[in-house]
């Protein structure tokens, strides 16, 4: 069974963590305490779906939604323009999670077709 305390402390050492990259990441203006700031929302509707067992569909579909937002929410935050990639790197796990559930999609259908049936004369 997952411990609160234990998710508690998880997704701070992730919160943290997140936070002194993306401080790494980005322009000096930008620091870690308003990285933390922009991200922390994010962090915690993440670690209550976590908590509550949300399927691992709809846990990793919400998550890429909240990860974009934090992107907005940083690139609000800062004084200066973010460099493109870490604008890109935003729309990243969308991206994948929207690739892997189309593929997933495209091969359910493969699968469902029937083999075709040849006439042999």
């Amino acid at each position: 069974m997952r411990h609160p305390l234990d998710i508690i402390a998880m997704f701070a050492a992730l919160w943290l963590l997140a936070s002194m990259v993306l401080d790494a990441l980005t322009p000096k203006e930008l620091t870690a305490i308003m990285i933390a700031i922009a991200i922390g929302p994010a962090i915690v509707v993440t670690a209550v779906f976590y908590y509550l067992r949300c399927p691992r569909l709809d846990f990793a579909v919400m998550f890429a939604a909240l990860w974009l937002i934090s992107d907005i929410a940083m690139a609000f935050v800062s004084q200066t323009q973010l460099p493109h990639f870490l604008i890109v790197l935003g729309f990243v796990p969308a991206a994948l999670i929207g690739g892997v559930l189309h593929w997933q999609r495209f091969q359910r259908r493969h699968e469902r077709l029937p083999a075709p049936s040849v006439k042999r004369s």
